[in-house]
């Protein structure tokens, strides 16, 4: 949660912040605000709007704010107190000298708190933040740098701080702990933010801060320490990815842009993860030997991750004979799972920062068991604290409701339970083959979808005034149905279910009538003549129908008042083909409803706190 980004160089750097908070709104954008030290007088200048960033913006430029070569910024998604101008970041100490930002939750700040009003400090705000600019200024005595050691020690939680010192003009201070972190490296200037997309217009040159580690940054020098204050070694990596991945480039939102980004994206999986039929996991940190002796599979995720799991969990079972269970990340540790060295942890995140996912792992490690992350970002938290990384590479999404990372998820699921069948042999390689072939035309079908894209926008608008949404699926595409009930509630914030078709007769029947739109997942499969038992039941309760069905069968016009029809496929590879009308159907719906389809209310991308 939460965006930052902070300048210390030889440019005004007030329009670099704001152009860096714009390209981290989707962390966060209830409120949003700047600290900058100005270039002449070293006076230290604090404005806050609550709203999105263009408000802080118009405040900026209504109030002239002189230039200034040192500033952090902040973009918040509120945890502490209301998203208001006073809560909003950054916040100070009592002298108006030391202007501090942060993302991510200070666990004892109540106790810290109550220690430094008893010295006579004063707090104006709600939130844990404040706390940490009073305890820097308790400690300071000559040395920001040491009393900035001693401060992030006495912190516990997960946080990313940037640290700016009106007596200190020529340093920015950068730690972190369990939230992202990096340092883009310039000439003559440099940057922290929270990610990537926030400097990607200035440099490409990054270093990773890595957990309890703390920064001293000069526009010409970079000192990475511990947290013990020894110097470590910092490596400076670069970034491959290009400024047009995170921009529009003429499409309506991001999640549009995502959306038609997909095929691309499996493609280049693919390209790189399987060659002369056989498929190659980079990454995958296990050998022959150790994969035979896998006896079960435990996945651990959340929201969008946890769908593309539940997708997994039939795919490896299926094609691999491996047992697998899922959890929901932030319930795996309360249930005191029993693991030991011959299970597999599959922890499965877009941001890698996810911090119920990364408890649920280092609960797992803790245990014996061996843990295998499937992770978009490069350098990410879970990236570390896993034996063995599969990257997705599906690039930068910034739409908040995710869509591109869902499928390359998927991707790398089948990718990985045919890895594990060819090892237990439990696929033959001529089954192998086929599969493979199967997968690759998968981008394919995706631009033969995409063709038909403004029906699917004409069926979103007919059913746009519905109140609220059931999504049924059966056996492998239940989980598509969950997935599209969350796209739906997501960014369109009509109420939805997800539903196992099976299950409708034992409660969600009860639901329908001619108010509630029914999607219903009805592609060609074994499970295909009890979805059209399920749709004839809908039908006579008065529920609308929205059909997703394969080319072809024409039987399913006579039970569905619309049809959203998916090219053939491998029965197993339909999820990959069903998300797509799934989320341009709550795209246009959205739309249509005037949501802000690329940052939902009260959501952020990046979930960094339990």
């Amino acid at each position: 949660m939460c965006g930052i980004i902070g300048y210390i160089g030889e440019k005004n750097a007030t329009p670099i912040l704001i152009e860096g908070l714009k390209r981290l709104e989707y962390r966060g954008y209830d409120s949003s605000g700047i600290g900058i030290i100005s270039s002449g007088s070293h006076q230290l200048i604090i404005r806050k709007a609550p709203g999105k960033i263009c408000d802080l913006e118009s405040l900026i430029r209504s109030d002239h704010v002189p230039a200034a070569s040192l500033g952090v910024s902040h973009t918040r998604w509120a945890t502490h107190g209301a998203p208001n101008r006073v809560n909003a970041h950054p916040h100070s100490d009592s002298l108006r000298k030391i202007v501090i930002v942060h993302n991510g939750i200070i666990e004892n700040y109540a106790s810290l708190k109550k220690t430094l009003q008893a010295k006579g400090y004063k707090f104006v705000s709600e939130t844990d933040t404040e706390v940490v600019a009073h305890l820097l200024r308790e400690n300071l005595k000559k040395d920001l740098i040491s009393a900035f050691r001693k401060t992030i020690n006495q912190l516990k939680g997960s946080f990313a701080l940037g640290v700016i010192s009106q007596d200190h003009p020529d340093m920015l201070l950068a730690a972190r702990i369990g939230s992202p972190l990096i340092i883009g490296v310039g000439k003559n200037e440099n940057f922290i933010a929270s990610d990537v997309p926030a400097i990607l217009n200035q440099t490409k040159r990054v270093i990773y801060l890595k957990d309890e580690e703390f920064a001293v940054i000069r526009k010409d020098k970079i000192d990475v320490y511990d947290f013990a204050g020894k110097k470590v070694p910092a490596k400076i990596t670069t970034v491959t990815f290009k400024l047009d991945a995170v921009e529009k480039q003429g499409y309506a939102h991001f999640m549009l842009k995502e959306i038609h980004e997909q095929a691309d994206v499996l493609k280049q999986m693919l390209n790189s993860r399987v060659s002369n039929d056989h498929v190659h996991l980079d990454g995958l940190a296990l050998s022959e030997k150790q994969i035979k002796g896998i006896k079960n599979i435990m996945i651990v995720a959340c929201g969008t991750a946890y769908h593309a799991g539940l997708v997994g969990k039939y795919i490896i079972e299926k094609l691999a004979n491996i047992p697998v269970a899922i959890d929901v990340s932030s319930e795996f540790r309360y249930r005191d799972p029993i693991l030991d060295k011959s299970t597999l942890v599959v922890a499965i995140s877009q941001s890698g920062e996810t911090a119920d996912t990364l408890a649920a792992v280092k609960e797992a490690k803790a245990k014996g068991a061996k843990i295998l992350s499937i992770v978009n970002a490069v350098g990410s938290s879970l990236t570390r604290e896993s034996d063995g990384v599969l990257y997705t590479h599906a690039g930068p999404e910034i739409g908040v409701a995710s869509t591109k990372a869902y499928t390359a998820q998927l991707c790398m699921l089948y990718l990985l339970a045919l890895k594990l069948g060819s090892i237990k042999k439990t696929l033959s390689q001529k089954e192998i083959r086929r599969f493979i072939k199967d997968l690759k035309s998968i981008p394919h079908l995706y631009h033969k979808i995409l063709k038909h894209k403004q029906s699917i926008a004409a069926m979103a608008k007919d059913n746009s005034h519905f109140g609220c949404f059931l999504y049924l699926g059966r056996n492998i595409n239940y989980p598509s149905a969950l997935e599209g009930a969350l796209k739906l509630k997501e960014i369109s914030y009509i109420p939805a279910e997800g539903y196992a078709a099976g299950e409708m007769k034992h409660g969600p029947i009860a639901l329908i009538d001619e108010y509630r739109a029914v999607v219903c997942i009805a592609v060609e499969s074994p499970t295909y003549e009890k979805m059209i038992s399920n749709i004839q039941e809908i039908l006579s309760r008065k529920g609308k129908i929205i059909a997703i069905a394969t080319e072809g069968d024409k039987t399913i016009q006579d039970h569905a008042h619309h049809v959203i029809y998916i090219p053939a496929t491998n029965p197993l590879l339909t999820p990959l083909l069903t998300a797509i009308p799934l989320q341009l159907l709550a795209y246009y719906i959205a739309v249509n409803r005037g949501c802000d389809v690329d940052q939902p209310r009260n959501l952020a991308k990046s979930v960094t706190v339990e």
